[in-house]
């Protein structure tokens, strides 16, 4: 009989084993529950009185809570908790709610995505009304400097190895490649800026002026492509002076808007770090760019809401490992050999190592996010004023449950503020919880387990 099947029957029979059950299924699956240690009172805030205390008796006096990891490959459970949050958050910036008033749903917005430029080809898979064409057709013969063959007649299956790699290693810009992605989240800011700019210009209005009569707002995810770099999905939004609450001005059009965002995509530019290293680098994003009209309900020509908040939910619960690379940091160069990666990651991956190492590179921390391919900044970030906050979802759900948890201790209708002390104690599952986690995870309730 394997341990943890041991060990949970003779959980099973020693008292407490309902509540300890209640316990593990209360964090809904969560792959690395954190361990707490300490207690919370409840008072009146009034008298001061004590109304009631709470100290973990069980499992060494240790409070279990999920671990909130929004990557879904390291736990699945809190992931779904934070795409769902991230919907709610974007949804709100779209139609309102949440303390958003509904009439945003009228101010112009478009849903943008911005790619990395090309550093050399690739192999891809383009689907076109369902038809996928050969990945990159040439002439018979064509071969580059190296001798490998510049063109693929190929048409890839959806899950193909090859799709995202160069088709020749040694032509491809790798320190570019590392270096753009470095610079993505500046380069991002930099846009945001540029945007504003030109917004104020084709409406006439120097950009005091226009800080005065609109605000910009957005939210954004980063997604990592097979050839492991990021394209940003944004909403972009144009409101009042005072945020969401207040009309935009009469020349803030939706089509004013997507034209604005296309070129300042074609004009924005960063120069990179470390010129005298690997040459004079001046970063921009890629030729493709989609924008599209938002609508609230959906019209013919338009995303609906739903869809784009849940376009960027989903992307906002994936890291680095979509694209082959890793969800740890690495702390060795001798590591660099035997990573579980396909060749192409390897190659990112060691750029960063090699140019993270010098001196030059310093502020951009390489070696630091080598395992997420340089790129450093936030997977999914928003203006202060787009909407609510996930501190603020998060908050009202504990609130929602400490409520629950009053009126089951027969003190909802009483004013009580709770004072806890609680210090870290480790993480993860005993063998028979995990057994219990696992249930839950499968979508039973523990019962089975």
């Amino acid at each position: 009989m394997p341990d943890g099947v041991a060990a949970l029957l003779a959980r099973a029979a020693q008292p407490g084993f309902n509540a300890w059950r209640r316990g593990i299924v209360r964090l809904g699956g969560c792959t690395n529950p954190i361990h707490l240690v300490g207690g919370v009172t409840l008072t009146d805030p009034g008298t001061g009185e004590v109304i009631d205390s709470y100290f973990p008796v069980m499992d060494g006096g240790r409070l279990l809570i999920a671990c909130g990891n929004r990557r879904a490959t390291v736990c699945p459970a809190c992931s779904r908790v934070y795409r769902a949050d991230t919907y709610q958050l974007v949804r709100a910036g779209l139609v309102g709610g949440k303390g958003v008033g509904a009439g945003v749903s009228k101010h112009p917005q478009v849903f943008a995505t911005l790619t990395a430029p090309g550093f050399g080809p690739v192999h891809t898979r383009r689907d076109r009304g369902g038809q996928v064409p050969a990945c990159r057709p040439r002439r018979t013969g064509e071969r580059c400097s190296h001798g490998v063959r510049v063109g693929c007649h190929l048409r890839h299956a959806e899950a193909d190895p090859r799709l995202g790699e160069p088709l020749c290693p040694r032509c491809y810009d790798y320190a570019g490649a590392v270096l753009w992605q470095a610079h993505a989240g500046q380069l991002w800011h930099r846009f945001v800026l540029e945007l504003r700019r030109e917004l104020a210009r084709r409406a006439g209005l120097s950009r005091t002026a226009f800080s005065q009569a609109a605000r910009l707002s957005y939210a954004k995810v980063a997604e990592y492509q097979r050839r492991g770099l990021v394209h940003f999905h944004a909403v972009i939004r144009l409101d009042g002076p005072d945020g969401p609450g207040s009309p935009p001005p009469g020349w803030a059009t939706t089509v004013l808007l997507g034209d604005a965002v296309r070129e300042v995509v074609r004009l924005v530019r960063l120069p990179a770090l470390g010129a005298e290293i690997v040459g004079r680098r001046l970063l921009r994003f890629g030729s493709q760019v989609d924008v599209r009209p938002v609508a609230g309900l959906g019209t013919e020509d338009r995303l609906t809401s739903s869809a784009v908040a849940g376009y960027i939910a989903k992307y906002a619960t994936k890291g680095a490992e979509s694209a082959g690379a890793m969800d740890r940091r690495i702390q060795h160069a001798s590591d660099l050999a035997t990573l579980p990666v396909r060749h192409h990651t390897r190659r990112m991956i060691g750029t960063c190592w090699w140019l993270g190492g010098l001196p030059q590179f310093e502020p951009l921390m390489l070696r630091r996010w080598a395992h997420m391919l340089g790129y450093r900044g936030h997977f999914s970030t928003k203006s202060r004023r787009y909407s609510t906050t996930l501190t603020a979802l998060r908050n009202a759900r504990a609130e929602h449950r400490a409520q629950q948890q009053r009126a089951v201790l027969g003190h909802a209708n009483r004013p009580t503020i709770a004072v806890g002390q609680w210090r870290f104690a480790g993480r993860g599952y005993s063998p028979e919880a995990a057994l219990i986690a696992a249930s839950v995870r499968r979508g039973g309730d523990g019962h089975g387990a």
